[in-house]
């Protein structure tokens, strides 16, 4: 490193977030940038470490200790090429990884670890600004083609990397824009889908083809894809959202979250949805069940729709702030956190269940009734169990949305048609190379694993291309 003690004389600066009374009355992403002097001290503080926790918490291994030096010493192009190597689109995790890797470094000890999420994206911003990302046309192709089912971050890392070695790709994409989640699932606020589409011209461009608006296993047949293609590949997500089966929970008003995340991406799109089928939190109050970052992009929105007030909350116990002894360093800790959109305002509440929803005299949601609960060990079991206190509350509610995660991915259609082997969860099971129980079909990202991240979802969808490649390799 230029300066292997940085760390002692240079503290962590982040960028944060515009203003709140301005981030919330757009959509515009949060995040704010460091000047280049700024980010070039930061990337200094990296020490290199004899063992890089960084890299060992990292699911696409990416060498962080490289490409911070050469940011610090602003070889862009050298950065970039290091960091491509391993991640096929850092201008994504700069954005939305949850930064496993900061939480292995090893100054976050003492909590000041090197702001390594945002210098990867000041390195990807820099390479685009400066022209150094240019379109790696395979020299020739190989006369296989391959079918990737899903555009999210597992499906586009596939083709990504299959096309790279010269097979032919197609990408089928039930929606009408590529991107999964990243363009549907994740708010404009956190990643502006500008960036996406920055991507794709560029993958259009080495020869990749993107079939929108077709939903494989209902617009065509599986068995179509299987006669044309000469492997295929299964990256459709897992889209069935866990449900609250109890009293009240078909009155109007109460929705997945999804369903008000991807009605909100199509608007700020430039769609018309019509106004008896827009969700809107407009001088509502608003009740957001579950407290992970989807529940977290229900309370952002919200404000940005201009909700009366928003609260959250969340069956399992408050997570401790700090430090978690259950958890230590170098793991990924289970502690308090609190997101751009926490901070916009909200009321966070934990250890409650949802009894069941009240209705007005139109048959909408009113209220809610919750009960708070605690978790106990289960002698018989050695798991914990929920032991109710009886202690019972109503709060107004007059728009509820279910962030409580999801299970499987959608068997109706594609799976069934093919007629591959799922796993106790319904996801589909693969073997180590990816694939699946039929010759030819592969697996990528959450339809293989469940719901998880972006991050993972990559690494996922390169390990799912290097299988494929192999396969096409022994034919």
């Amino acid at each position: 490193m230029g300066n292997p003690k940085a760390f002692l004389t240079i503290p962590r600066k982040e960028a944060g977030y515009r203003p709140v009374n301005d981030r919330i009355k757009d959509y515009g992403e949060v995040e704010q940038t460091l000047n280049p002097e700024d980010r070039r001290l930061q990337a200094s503080r990296c020490m290199e470490c004899g063992v890089p926790f960084c890299h060992w918490s990292c699911p696409l291994g990416n060498r962080q200790p490289e490409w911070q030096d050469r940011l610090y010493k602003n070889d862009i192009r050298g950065a970039y090429r290091l960091l491509t190597a391993t991640d096929d689109f850092p201008e994504f995790t700069g954005r939305v990884c949850p930064a496993l890797c900061e939480k292995g470094c090893v100054l976050n000890k003492q909590h000041e670890p090197v702001t390594i999420r945002e210098n990867e994206a000041a390195i990807v911003e820099r390479a685009f600004l400066e022209g150094i990302v240019e379109p790696h046309i395979p020299a020739r192709r190989t006369g296989f083609r391959v079918a990737v089912i899903g555009s999210g971050p597992a499906g586009l890392t596939c083709a990504n990397r299959l096309n790279r070695k010269g097979h032919s790709v197609t990408v089928f994409e039930k929606n009408e824009a590529v991107g999964g989640l990243l363009r549907l699932g994740i708010p404009d606020f956190k990643l502006n889908k500008t960036v996406i589409d920055r991507r794709l011209a560029l993958l259009r461009e080495e020869g990749i083809e993107f079939r929108t608006g077709v939903n494989v296993g209902v617009d065509i047949p599986a068995s179509e894809l299987l006669d044309d293609y000469d492997a295929v590949c299964i990256a459709i997500g897992s889209e069935v959202p866990r449900d609250l089966r109890i009293d009240g929970r078909e009155l109007k008003g109460i929705h997945f979250a999804l369903e008000l995340l991807q009605q909100q991406n199509r608007v700020n799109a430039g769609q018309e949805i019509a106004a008896d089928s827009r969700i809107t939190a407009k001088n509502k109050n608003v009740l957001v069940i579950g407290g992970g970052d989807t529940g977290s992009d229900c309370v952002g929105t919200a404000h940005r729709q201009g909700a009366a007030s928003v609260t959250q909350i969340e069956i399992m116990p408050m997570p401790p702030e700090g430090d978690n002894p259950d958890t230590p360093w170098p793991y990924w800790p289970v502690v308090l956190k609190t997101s751009s959109s926490h901070l916009e305002g909200c009321t966070r509440r934990w250890l409650l269940d949802t009894r069941r929803f009240i209705g007005d005299a139109d048959g909408h949601v009113a209220e809610a009734e919750l009960e708070e609960i605690e978790w106990a060990d289960d002698p018989a079991t050695g798991r914990k169990k929920i032991v109710r206190t009886g202690k019972v509350e109503k709060i107004k509610a007059d728009l509820v949305l279910l962030a409580l995660g999801f299970t499987n991915p959608v068997a109706e259609g594609l799976l069934e048609q093919l007629g591959v082997d799922k796993d106790t969860r319904g996801n589909i099971k693969v073997d180590a190379d990816m694939s699946t129980s039929v010759p030819k079909v592969f697996a990528a990202g959450d339809a293989s694993t469940g719901a998880s991240l972006v991050v993972r979802c990559m690494a996922s969808g390169r390990q799912a291309a290097e299988g494929i490649h192999k396969y096409l390799s022994t034919k």
